[in-house]
């Protein structure tokens, strides 16, 4: 039996569209609810939200049961985490801040089982390989394993092209809202310079044959990037979303009854 079949990295390399949300409230419960909305993707993130390896793994545990495709966000692109999110059953990493094809190979070689790479063999204790009911694990694992490098500050831009040029790579995602920091405009990702780099970028990902990615509000910037050919956009946030509407609620109660 091969490994479970990763419909996202099959759609994205199709040039299929897919939509999807950001999770970093840590909570099954909300992961749940957020998997039967109907977004193609959730993104669980361990970079800015509260989470661990057991809240993630238990996310992907009631994601699996529904209809959305579950994403991981390490804090960080070491080995030694992306192994363990590997084995938990994570099909589709998101990495943040890569700024290098050096640093994009090493990816690569984490999520690749020797010769090639240098992942641990250690899927009869987990969860990835069903604990060692999925026999042929070992040999198929890498053919659904989507890889995403996520290139968010001018270092990363300027070494997009050797990114790209990285075999095993499945595509990139640009992060606006650090790209804008470094760019001299933190906390205004909808300026006109930051827009025109995330475009370039886009038109750069998609030209390599590789799935560009983007999170924003931004409605004219997420059809912008689709019409250049971005295949996964990301257009709302679990923290946002809640506590925008508990804030619109509470202001409506209270101009009702105050």
């Amino acid at each position: 039996m091969p490994a479970p079949h990763n419909p996202f990295k099959a759609a994205i390399a199709k040039g299929q569209v897919q939509l999807g949300c950001w999770l970093g409230l840590a909570d099954p419960y909300i992961a749940e609810i957020s998997a039967g909305a109907g977004f193609d993707w959730l993104l669980i993130d361990g970079e800015h939200a509260p989470n661990d390896l057991r809240s993630i793994t238990a996310q992907l545990q009631v994601i699996g049961a529904r209809g959305s495709h579950a994403m991981v966000r390490p804090p960080i692109g070491e080995t030694w985490i992306i192994k363990q999110l590997l084995d938990a059953g994570t099909q589709s990493l998101l990495i943040p801040m890569v700024e290098s094809g050096a640093q994009a190979q090493e990816l690569v070689d984490a999520v690749t089982y020797p010769p090639h790479g240098v992942r641990g063999v250690g899927s009869a204790l987990a969860r990835a390989s069903d604990f060692a009911a999925i026999g042929d694990y070992l040999t198929t694992a890498q053919d659904e394993i989507c890889l995403l490098a996520q290139v968010e500050n001018q270092k990363g831009m300027v070494a997009l092209d050797d990114i790209l040029a990285v075999d095993g790579l499945d595509g990139v995602f640009i992060g606006p809202s650090d790209l804008a920091a470094d760019m001299g405009f933190i906390g205004n990702p909808g300026q006109t310079e930051v827009k025109a780099a995330v475009l370039d970028a886009t038109k750069c990902i998609v030209a390599a044959g590789k799935a560009a990615g983007i999170l924003t509000f931004d409605h004219d910037l997420q059809a912008q990037c689709r019409d250049l050919g971005a295949t996964f956009i990301a257009t709302e946030i679990d923290v946002t979303l809640f506590a925008r509407n508990m804030r619109t609620s509470a202001a409506e109660a209270a101009k009702r009854f105050k």
